[in-house]
């Protein structure tokens, strides 16, 4: 029940770890949690449910002219379900929805991950990213970092998220501190 916030965890996991791996105080990691928590926005969409090994089967029926509005990394089931749209559309929501929230402002600099639900090809992801910059830039926001794959998935479920950060320069500055994991490396 309520809110999920799917991607937005690369953020927070990303930014705070890199303040940790700084050295910073736990007080000065919390605080940018804190940021995150008020800066950051992620909604997600899917095609079909994910199936956990644990129980066997989807985790919710859904048919093939339909999408799941709202859902979570845990395959829960979204806050509405609609008939199938083109993926502008379906960006044109999912951005209304994640821009809306906070709000973001005409200027504001972010970060975007379009990321998978576990099933979508990457290809397919990189053409949805397209229609996501296009919103974006009509709604005067500045990418200034991007991300486009799977980083927090649903197992086998199609589907797609989108997940922005406000930025300013200290926080670029963490997002860009160097990473070597499994999903983020970069500056090493």
């Amino acid at each position: 029940m309520g809110r999920r916030g799917v991607g937005a965890t690369v953020f927070f996991e990303k930014i705070c770890g890199a303040s940790a791996e700084k050295g910073d105080n736990i007080d000065k990691v919390f605080k940018y949690a804190e940021y995150c928590k008020d800066n950051a926005r992620s909604m997600g969409m899917a095609l079909t449910s994910c199936t956990v090994p644990a129980v066997g089967k989807p985790t919710f029926d859904i048919s093939n002219d339909e999408i799941e509005m709202g859902i979570g990394i845990h395959g829960e089931p979204g806050r509405e379900r609609m008939k199938i749209k083109t993926a502008d559309e379906i960006a044109d929501i999912m951005m209304d929805a994640v821009c809306s929230d906070i709000p973001y402002k005409n200027g504001d600099e972010v970060i975007c991950m379009v990321n998978g639900m576990g099933a979508t090809p990457l290809m397919e992801l990189y053409l949805f990213y397209n229609s996501v910059e296009n919103i974006a830039e009509k709604k005067g926001l500045k990418i200034v970092r991007n991300l486009v794959g799977n980083y927090v998935t649903s197992i086998d479920m199609a589907g797609v998220s989108i997940s922005m950060i406000r930025v300013n320069e200290e926080i670029l500055q963490l997002w860009d501190y160097p990473v070597h994991t499994a999903a983020l490396r970069w500056g090493m």
